[in-house]
């Protein structure tokens, strides 16, 4: 019944994003100021129910769970699709997991709100251990940087240092005096990230420490799905092309050199995908290995996603390198994706320490 499940989820969502987001819509998404269409987000929400799927019935949602989103996450990727989507469901699993937030998540589940999580400050680092604002007395002040989405957020998740020095997880109005908004210049022009100020900002507290190490689990794990459905379309454009392509008249595809390197992005790819479906696995169903599970996931995906990203615009030639093939729309986001929550060697690091290898800490 699972299956049956994200099959027809994964074909339905397929449907949609060749139709509300083709490489045409993308690229128009790209210079405009919000970086999204907000018709298609109402639409992702109140037809398809995607910013729901992994809130329980009683806060609004459908209550699926890591799997669903997966999916999700994976077919976004696929077609490189412009939302906030990634920067919600992130809050959303915050939420989930603290005590004092949940009153939030309806407005979440039926795409009123729009949310963000903020953990990296100046450094650009994403564990709890550089956490440097401040939440002392329920106003927030600090800097945080490299903010999914933290141009138009209505709701601001902020992870600070409580009264007793600890972290903890703060929720903010966008709109409120004191939060300022400064939008990053990216490689990526399909994702945006900001800086916010925060001044003196009226929040309260709505979970603690475990709350933020979550979401960060969570945003690991959805991260590589996504990677996981980019590198699986760089792999699928690059073997159609090289079956039209003709060279010395025959295929280009035929020539040896050429069918090794597709069979190892098929490889890379196949092995993604076994590390998202165990990261969503452990997610959904043995949350203490989710730790482990979603920082290889997201070490791997991240190279395998580089690296396939790379190997189409190379394989493609000439027609590779131009502004109008969509393989350098995927090759950015690989290269972003890379170092969002972490690049592949802090994950590789932290893996090793939960695995007792290194004495470094392993919290994330």
């Amino acid at each position: 019944m699972e299956l049956a499940v994200t099959e027809e989820l994964r074909e339905t969502l397929r449907r949609f994003f060749a139709d509300r987001s083709p490489g045409a819509e993308v690229r128009r998404l790209m210079g405009t100021a919000e970086g999204y269409d907000p018709g298609v987000w109402a639409r992702m929400a109140g037809q398809l129910g995607l910013q729901g799927l992994a809130i329980p019935e009683e806060h609004g949602g459908t209550g699926y769970g890591m799997r669903e989103l997966a999916v999700v996450f994976e077919e976004m990727g696929r077609a490189v699709a412009c939302a906030p989507f990634l920067a919600t469901t992130v809050a959303a699993a915050a939420l989930l997991a603290g005590d004092g937030g949940h009153d939030l998540l309806p407005g979440i589940a039926d795409g009123t709100t729009i949310a963000t999580l903020a953990v990296a400050e100046e450094d650009g680092r994403w564990d709890l251990a550089s956490v440097a604002a401040s939440g002392v007395g329920g106003v927030l002040t600090g800097v945080k940087s490299f903010v999914l989405d933290g141009h138009l957020a209505g709701l601001v998740l902020v992870a600070a240092r409580d009264e007793d020095g600890a972290v903890a997880l703060y929720a903010a109005a966008g709109d409120v005096p004191g939060l300022t908004r400064t939008p990053l210049t990216t490689l990526d022009q399909t994702r945006r990230l900001a800086r916010i100020g925060l001044d003196g900002v009226p929040a309260r507290r709505v979970g603690g420490a475990a709350a933020v190490a979550r979401a960060m689990d969570v945003a690991a794990a959805a991260l590589a799905a996504e990677q996981l459905g980019g590198a699986q379309r760089t792999l699928d454009m690059t073997v159609e092309y090289t079956k039209v392509r003709h060279q010395f008249g025959r295929p280009i595809g035929s020539f040896q050199a050429v069918k090794h390197r597709c069979a190892d992005m098929f490889v890379l790819v196949e092995s993604a995908r076994s590390a998202v479906l165990n990261a969503a696995a452990a997610a959904d169903e043995a949350p203490d290995e989710l730790p482990a599970a979603a920082a290889l996931a997201k070490a791997y995906c991240s190279d395998a996603y580089f690296h396939t990203a790379g190997e189409a615009i190379q394989l493609h030639g000439g027609i590779g390198f131009t502004w109008e093939h969509d393989a350098h729309l995927y090759f950015k986001r690989a290269q972003s994706s890379r170092q969002l929550f972490g690049p592949p060697a802090r994950h590789r690091e932290r893996l090793a320490a939960l695995a007792g290898i290194t004495d470094e800490a392993a919290a994330p």
